[in-house]
């Protein structure tokens, strides 16, 4: 009887302990962000906040570009997850339905790309932009993530168009469709799992990204937020409550789109992780 009662308590003190470890560090920036500054830097820490102040919001949303940043990094990061799909789409098809010779190695290539860190590929970047004479603009940086976004994409809609079963296409097109009208009235809607989980993902991977625009983009009218994040750590100290104040506003986009998305991405991703 205790070994059964064992048995059934240790999982779930297990995952309310590890909820509290993940949960605790959003928690804390979100209370950081509206303690005052005596608070935030007093010896004894303090929980809760008693005297919630907006000052370090005012802070961080008043500083120079701003908006600049938001609008940069949503058209950004936007367009690279949309450009990713639709790439994504075409060549997770041609994977799942076609058999051409080299096709695993393919695969397998696709798999290398997603592990292998990108970082060491940014003085290429650099040097390809600078030559091109496109230092400072967006268009580098929308190709160069959804190129980042683009392995696990085509790797994850893969095995939700293997899973379609071909007798529905097939079926479409004796109907009278053609290929690509078979693809976008049968198999598209059944992709929509997929669809959700990568844009996610992708969404995620660029809106946090910070090396490589900070190393493409040097003028303040081409930065997105990662780099405004960065601006409240100078040689005179670090303005702990802007920070927080601004990270929780960076955070905000994505715990959103977490929650609407919530089902359809975790369904997704274990989906596509184990069909195909």
């Amino acid at each position: 009887m205790k070994r059964s009662l064992f048995g059934r308590l240790w999982p779930n003190v297990t995952a309310v302990v590890l909820f509290i470890g993940f949960v605790f560090p959003v928690y804390w920036m979100f209370a950081t962000a509206f303690k005052p500054t005596g608070d935030i830097i007093s010896e004894d820490p303090v929980w809760f906040p008693t005297d919630v102040t907006f000052e370090h919001f005012k802070r961080a949303t008043g500083v120079d570009h701003f908006w600049t940043y938001v609008s940069n990094s949503l058209i950004v990061t936007l367009c690279a997850v949309a450009l990713a799909l639709v790439v994504a789409l075409a060549g997770s098809f041609a994977l799942a339905r076609m058999r051409f010779k080299g096709r695993r190695g393919f695969v397998i290539g696709f798999m290398v790309a997603q592990m292998a860190p990108w970082e060491v590929m940014i003085i290429a970047m650099y040097m390809i932009v600078r030559d091109a004479s496109m230092l400072n603009s967006l268009v580098p940086l929308t190709v160069f993530y959804m190129m980042m976004i683009l392995p696990f994409t085509i790797l994850t809609l893969r095995g939700f168009v293997a899973a379609v079963p071909r007798d529905l296409e097939e079926a479409a097109m004796v109907d009278g469709c053609t290929r690509a009208q078979a693809f976008r009235k049968v198999i598209l809607p059944l992709l929509a799992p997929g669809l959700m989980s990568t844009s996610l993902f992708g969404f995620i991977t660029a809106w946090n990204e910070f090396p490589l625009v900070l190393v493409l983009n040097k003028e303040a009218e081409a930065q997105t937020l990662p780099l405004w994040l960065s601006s409240f750590q100078t040689a005179f100290g670090n303005d702990w409550g802007a920070t927080m104040a601004a990270s929780s506003l960076f955070a905000i986009p994505i715990l959103i789109l977490f929650v609407f998305l919530q089902r359809r991405a975790v369904s997704g991703l274990t989906a596509g992780a184990v069909k195909g």
